[in-house]
């Protein structure tokens, strides 16, 4: 079952209803809080891994990537 709260509650940083989430030492998720099943994995500078979102929504999500990265090293340095 799609939990958004604890989804969000995970989530370094939210955009427009995209979460992002460090899992890994090299790699970002990044979860549309507004479509149950649409994530991605992707490494830091971009470059997709995985994804069950479509072309149109992971661009979006991806033109939000510099900035979710900006607070996300405001508020965690080790992170990226």
């Amino acid at each position: 079952m799609f939990d958004q709260r604890k989804i969000a509650d995970e989530a370094d940083v939210i955009i427009d209803g995209f979460a992002y989430i460090k899992k890994e030492e090299d790699r970002i998720t990044i979860v549309n809080l507004n479509r149950e099943g649409h994530a991605a994995l992707i490494f830091p500078s971009g470059e997709v891994v995985e994804t069950s979102m479509d072309e149109i929504e992971l661009s979006i999500a991806l033109g939000y990537l510099e900035r979710a990265k900006t607070y996300m090293e405001e508020n965690c340095a080790e992170i990226l």
